[in-house]
């Protein structure tokens, strides 16, 4: 592979002509475009491709890859598999890694399916990529995109429509365990490609172990479960000081890279975001000290994150359920590179922060709901802003919510230390004490503004912000009202 290079941690970085998911090019098959939230192409247009497909495989070497989705013990274990041309061979050396192995009960007829054809172009489609989601048969098919992320989530996303129909709720989340003096506590970390989903479960808190970092399930009770063997991480800005745990499994023969910085003598430089500000890389569970999966148990809190410019606090805890459905529903954050050139820098709602749902976005707020009310015991909902308050980077006075501050959050939550108060704007509850938090004006952005003489667009920011979200969430007819009234 020409565009291989080989490091200087003694492990192989790849440069794809691809460089973020392919959203535009992606289409769902089916003869009834009403029943999903992406864009269809009926089963008669997929038959074409189907044939294209299959012709350019017969004359090429191709690769399989089979394994499952979730561990041993898990009631959503499903197998899966990759068929890929041998020519772009670090794909399946990567999830090969994400995969856990196959056992005596794998059964081919059970495998969710993903037939990818990197030099495959797809004529006729936008850049001449294209991705294809068969839920009949339980098929992803990939062309002209050389991007590991489309195999990765090719087997994730036709899983989590799967665990839906089993009455569950996938969601696009780490989860971690953190010890306190009353038991270990399980996290469930929500958000958005690049927002800190990963970099917040691995920064740990009382020796706390990571168990997954982006797909997991929820089910009935508060019980999860977890869906892959190893890691799938961004590594723009990657810093041993603030994610050891991530950069060491990268710096080392257990990681791929995808899209990183090399130079010709194989220094690798995360910080150089010249060809893309989204570099990537995988490692498996067995490179990084992690809880046992199997082990996981029932979720206590859910982290939203938000990165957030504007008057969102460090951390908001939700005041009931139907508040806390509402945030979900909101999805708000400021977009990043893996979501491509669309999406990079731009305000987004992506409901449950979750791009992958493919049914009607209304049903996995209403699932969430059902699950969260299904729980004998208290679930905490929190909404962290990982992004700014006051402003961007650009404007005067604003402040950044670092990683320490997040990390002190998230040990807080788990110790239940927060002092809380109504916040009369939004109606949910601020911190007004967080221990080993440096900065009450990240807790409380009144305070931030008022000092520095910009009260009157604290109150157009807020008026703004509800009028907005209310507008947004009528567009949801399908959701419980009470949860839309949650946000007046």
């Amino acid at each position: 592979m020409p565009n291989a290079a080989y490091t200087e941690f003694d492990n192989y970085n790849v440069e794809a002509r691809v460089t973020a998911r392919s959203a535009g090019s992606t289409f769902i098959i089916t003869d009834d475009p009403d029943s999903v939230s992406k864009q269809t192409m009926p089963r008669r247009d997929y038959t074409d491709v189907v044939r294209r497909q299959e012709a350019y495989i017969a004359d090429q070497d191709m690769l399989l890859i089979e394994g499952y989705i979730g561990p041993e013990n898990s009631p959503l274990k499903r197998p899966a598999q990759v068929y890929i041309e041998r020519a772009n061979a670090n794909i399946p050396g990567m999830q090969q890694q994400l995969y856990y192995p196959k056992d005596a009960d794998w059964r081919e007829a059970d495998a969710l399916t993903v037939i990818y054809t990197p030099n495959c172009k797809a004529e006729g489609f936008p850049e001449q990529r294209l991705v294809t989601i068969d839920l009949e048969n339980w098929v992803t098919r990939v062309f002209n995109i050389d991007y590991f992320g489309e195999s990765k989530m090719g087997g994730l996303r036709m899983w989590m429509e799967w665990v839906y129909q089993q009455g569950a709720l996938a969601m696009h989340s780490g989860a971690k365990v953190i010890p306190t003096d009353s038991g270990d506590k399980v996290g469930l970390i929500i958000g958005l490609s690049g927002t800190g989903k990963t970099t917040t479960t691995f920064t740990r808190q009382n020796g706390s172990l990571p168990v997954q970092d982006d797909i997991v399930a929820l089910v009935a009770g508060g019980e999860v479960y977890s869906t892959e063997n190893g890691c799938f991480a961004k590594t723009i800005g990657l810093d041993p000081r603030y994610e050891p745990t991530i950069y060491h499994a990268l710096a080392s023969p257990a990681g791929w890279l995808e899209n990183v910085a090399v130079d010709g003598e194989g220094k690798v430089d995360f910080f150089d975001d010249s060809y893309t500000a989204n570099g990537r890389g995988t490692f498996g569970l067995d490179a990084i000290e992690h809880f046992d999966p199997r082990k996981l148990g029932k979720a206590n809190f859910l982290l939203i994150l938000n990165r957030n410019e504007s008057v969102a606090p460090a951390v908001a805890k939700m005041a009931s359920v139907e508040q806390a459905v509402a945030y979900f529903m909101l999805g708000e954050t400021k977009g990043t590179s893996a979501g491509g050139k669309a999406e990079a820098g731009k305000f987004l709602r992506v409901p449950g922060t979750n791009p992958f749902f493919m049914r009607s976005e209304d049903l996995q707020g209403n699932r969430l709901a059902e699950l969260i009310r299904s729980m004998d015991y208290d679930f905490g909902v929190y909404v962290l802003n990982t992004g700014r308050v006051g402003g961007g980077e650009d404007v005067e006075g604003s402040k950044k919510v670092k990683i320490p501050h997040s990390s002190a959050i998230v040990k807080a939550i788990a110790e239940d230390t927060i002092t809380w108060e109504h916040d009369s704007d939004f109606g949910y509850l601020i911190a007004t004490a967080v221990p080993d938090f440096d900065d009450p004006e990240l807790l409380a952005p009144r305070r931030l503004y008022e000092r520095l003489g910009r009260t009157e667009e604290y109150e157009r920011a807020i008026e703004q912000v509800k009028a907005e979200r209310a507008e947004y969430m009528r567009g949801h007819s399908g959701l419980d009202k009470a949860v839309v009234e949650a946000l007046s």
